[in-house]
Formats: structure tokens, sequence, C-alpha cells
């Protein structure tokens, strides 16, 4: 039997595993729910369920990972008691891994074309219809997007192909250095543009009457849900990672370092935006008109904002590509352990099935506009966005939750020896009620209230 790949270091690990949970729903949402929940309220209350259940979930995924040293389909099959199915969940979970990376890439292709635009002055001395008119053409556009699209998922396949320790680790690493350093660049500079202390304010400050405005139990139902999905658990992306490491580290601080970095990105990203948002009277959005309408509006007002524009646009694809790296490494490793296919051979399978199935997503803003899948108004990237969000994510986290907290599944006592083996934090054994019965009382409300939720 071929020997498993392995990471180079523990920082390899640690960026790896931060790149598959930062994207870009760590710009484009969640700064502007904080600002919207009561600030720094929302933030506290978003860390308490981040300590309570992202982290624990977290350890869930490596520990399976780690102890199976296998993807995630054969993962459960090599732990779950025998007769029993736990590993038919592995079949859904790569059907989100492939399904994500399906709209996924084409929102990154919209990045990398907007990194262009924005580099060649495209939005400089245009008013907001003019802006929105960009926008609107590049959506029309069938080959705009399937270009930008192809081209991000050459990049990915091409990384992935090429080693895990050689390429996917080393080039992940520089990714993530880089979108740090230019965080932190952009943030110091929309911190000194000036009225941006009331973005700032607006932002962070702990607010009440927006809470109360907004309602407690939806500000405490947005910070658990947010708590949950940041991290891109249930689909088997940090799983994966926990399969290429050793057991010189405990589990519990690897994942909160983890989720340092995850928090760290998402708040700093509301520290760029809404400071600069409010220095030019431009109401801060969220989702893809923040991104691609309100943003170059901003950059645009600003001296010297085609470089600030530009570096903005890149500190952004570096965080798509690192997510589309994270999880397309899942979708090779699935072929390698299942098929016993070679790594470039795997990567090219799966380079060429995403790339293929994303056409469908670029097709739905223009030529497939009439197809309005769920409800009026939607378009197959909502469909996918759907089964993945509101299927995968929360229901394949309740069955992690499930299989390492049950004897009937893989068990708590296999998982704490699995998770506190090595130096490091530790979870200790009294929290045993609290896994076994409230983590998945919680995750199974989430998985099941989001789906009445989303038709109601």
């Amino acid at each position: 039997m071929k020997e498993r790949e392995s990471l180079g270091s523990r920082l390899g690990f640690i960026l790896l595993s931060a790149g598959c949970a930062i994207g870009i729903g760590n710009v484009w949402r969640f700064p502007y729910i904080t600002g919207k929940y009561g600030g720094g309220f929302f933030v506290l209350i978003y860390l308490a369920f981040l300590i309570l259940m992202g982290i624990p979930i977290i350890t869930m995924e490596y520990s399976v990972g780690r102890a199976s040293r296998k993807s995630i389909l054969p993962a459960f099959r090599a732990l779950e008691p025998k007769g029993s199915k736990w590993h038919v969940w592995g079949y859904f979970a790569m059907a989100g891994n492939f399904v994500i990376l399906m709209f996924y890439s084409v929102v990154s292709g919209w990045i990398l074309y907007y990194t262009y635009l924005m580099a060649r002055g495209e939005f400089f001395g245009k008013n907001t219809d003019e802006i929105k008119a960009v926008y609107d053409n590049m959506m029309a556009s069938p080959r705009i997007l399937i270009v930008s699209m192809m081209l991000v998922m050459i990049m990915t396949t091409v990384v992935c192909a090429m080693g895990l320790q050689s390429s996917v680790e080393s080039v992940s690493k520089v990714l993530m250095i880089a979108l740090l350093l230019l965080m932190v660049v952009l943030g110091i500079r929309s911190l000194t543009l000036p009225g941006a202390s009331k973005g700032l304010s607006f932002y962070l400050k702990p607010s009440a009457a927006n809470m109360k405005e907004a309602g407690i139990w939806n500000t405490v139902y947005a910070a658990l849900n947010q708590s949950f999905f940041t991290l891109s658990i249930g689909q088997g992306g940090m799983l994966i990672y926990g399969s290429y490491i050793g057991k010189e580290r405990s589990l519990p601080g690897e994942a909160t370092i983890v989720a340092a970095l995850d928090t760290f990105v998402a708040i700093v990203a509301g520290m760029i935006v809404f400071p600069a948002c409010f220095a030019y009277g431009i109401s801060p959005d969220s989702g893809p008109s923040l991104i691609f309408l309100t943003l170059p509006r901003v950059f645009a007002s600003m001296p010297g904002g085609r470089i600030w524009g530009t570096l903005f646009f890149i500190f952004l694809f570096f965080a798509a590509e690192s997510t589309m790296i994270g999880v397309f490494e899942n979708d090779v490793s699935f072929f390698i352990d299942l098929r016993g296919f070679s790594r470039k051979k795997a990567a090219l399978l799966c380079g060429v099935i995403i790339a293929a199935g994303s056409i469908p997503c670029a097709l739905g803003f223009n030529m497939w506009k009439a197809f309005q899948p769920l409800r009026a108004g939607n378009s197959v990237m909502d469909l996918e966005d759907f089964f993945v969000s509101n299927i995968c994510l929360p229901v394949g986290s309740f069955i992690f939750t499930l299989f390492c907290s049950q004897k009937y599944g893989w068990g708590l006592d296999n998982y704490f020896t699995e998770v506190n083996t090595g130096r490091g934090l530790r979870f200790s054994r009294k929290m045993s009620f609290y896994f076994k019965y409230v983590l998945p009382f919680i995750v199974g409300f989430l998985a099941f209230y989001g789906i009445f939720t989303y038709f109601k």
C-alpha cells in the first residue's frame, strides 16, 4: 500500500486549515452583520459560540482524519462499528465539496476579473450608475464569466497536481502570509482616512439599540449561525488536513489557532470596509453588492485608490484561492484514497469535473437566467449554495458530533483519546455530557431550523 503523504510543518497545517476556512464570506458577510446586530455585543456572542461549537467540531474532523489517515468516506468506513453505515455520508460530503467549488470558482473568477479592472483603472471617473454597468456587463457575459472561472480552475488544478508539500503547502503558506500582511496594510490605510472613526464606531462599538432593533433572538441566532458556518465544517475539509499530520500536538490548541485566524480576518475585514465607506459617505452593504458595487465607488473616490483598490482585490483573491485549494485538495485526496489514482491524475480529473460543472452556474446569470429553482429570483448558484450551506455543512456537522460522541458511532472514548494525544491544550473528560448531549442538540437544531427558515 502506498504511504500516505504528509505535511512538512505545523505552520503549513495551520495555514492550510485556516485557508480552507477563510473565504470571501469573511469579507462580504461578517462585517455587515456585525454592524447590523449590535457591533461589539454581536462579536462577543459570536466568540462565545465559536468556542462552544466551532472549535469542538473542528477537533472532531481533525480527530477522525488523524485516526484514520484517510479522506472522509474511507475514514468513516475505517472507524465505524462493523455493520454500520456512517460512511454513506461520505458520498454526500464529497458531492458537497465538488458543488461548492462549482460556484466558488465562478465567484473567484469575478474577483480575478475585478482585480484586472481595478489595476487598469476601469472604475475611475465613473459615477454610481456607470460602476453598476461594469458589474452588469460582467454578469451578462458568458465569455467573461467562463474564461475567468477557467483561469481560476487552471491555477487551482496545477497547484494541487504538483504535490502536497512541494506545492499545496508551500503555495498556501505564501497566499496566507501575503493575505494577512495585505490586510494589515489595508486596515491601517482605512483607519487613517478622514472620518474613519465613525465607521469603526458603527462596526465595533457595542450598540444595545441596534441589537434591540434587530431582535435579541435574531442577534443570537445570527451569531450562532456565523460561528457555525465560518469554519467550513461538516464536509471533511478539516478532516483531510488532520489526516496529513502526526500526533506530536493535541488538537484543541490547533483548532483554536485556526479559529482565531479566521476571526482575525473577519474582524479586520470590517476595519477595512466600514471606515472607508463612512469616510466617503457611502452606505455599506453586504454580499456581492458590497464587493463589486460599493467598494469600487470608495476606491474611485480615494487618493491613490487605484493602488489601494488593486491591493484589496488581490487580498480578496488570495482569500478565495486559498479556499479553492483547501477544498480542491479534499476532492483530490478522495480519488487517491478511493480509486488509487496518482495525485496528477486525480487533480486533472477533479479539475475537469469542477470546470465543466461550473459552466451552468456561470450561465445562470445570463443565458439560463429564466431557470429559477427553489423559489422566484433564484439562480443556479442559489440552488448549489442551498445544497452546501443548508444541507451538507449543517447536516455533516451534526453527523460528526453524533459519530464522535455516541457509542453507536466512533464514540467519546476514542475521540477523547485521539483529540488529546500530543502536547498542548486538552479537553477534559468532564465535558462528556456537553459533547454527548448538548452539542449534538445545538447542531441538530441549526441543521433543521436552517432548512425550515429558508423556505419560510
